[in-house]
């Protein structure tokens, strides 16, 4: 699968999104946190942080026994300027050039 539609899948599911938004309110965060924010097994966020994991949304690294997980933001990062930035570009400019004819009438 590619990179791209390894970070669509992990994103598409809402138990996901809401896991990186817990990380970006305070990374470093066990699985015994992460759990404890959500109703479902242990077994189940494990579940989906591997998905988060597999698509390079999170990184982990061990500290002592415990794994703590953290947001990594660059594949996002990289979707929103293949898929998003070129798409908003034009509009953005459409705006800026009806602004300044806008302010050339007055």
């Amino acid at each position: 699968m590619a990179d791209d539609d390894c970070v669509f899948k992990a994103l598409a599911d809402s138990t996901r999104r809401f896991l990186l938004d817990l990380l970006f309110v305070r990374d470093g965060r066990t699985l015994t946190e992460l759990e404890s924010e959500l109703e479902m097994s242990r077994f189940g966020v494990m579940k989906h942080l591997r998905v988060l994991e597999d698509a390079g949304l999170v990184v982990t690294r061990r500290s002592g026994r415990e794994k703590l997980h953290f947001l990594n933001p660059v594949p996002i990062r990289l979707i929103h300027d293949r898929w998003i930035d070129k798409y908003t570009e034009y509009h953005a400019s459409a705006l800026t050039d009806l602004k300044a004819e806008l302010e050339d009438q007055q």
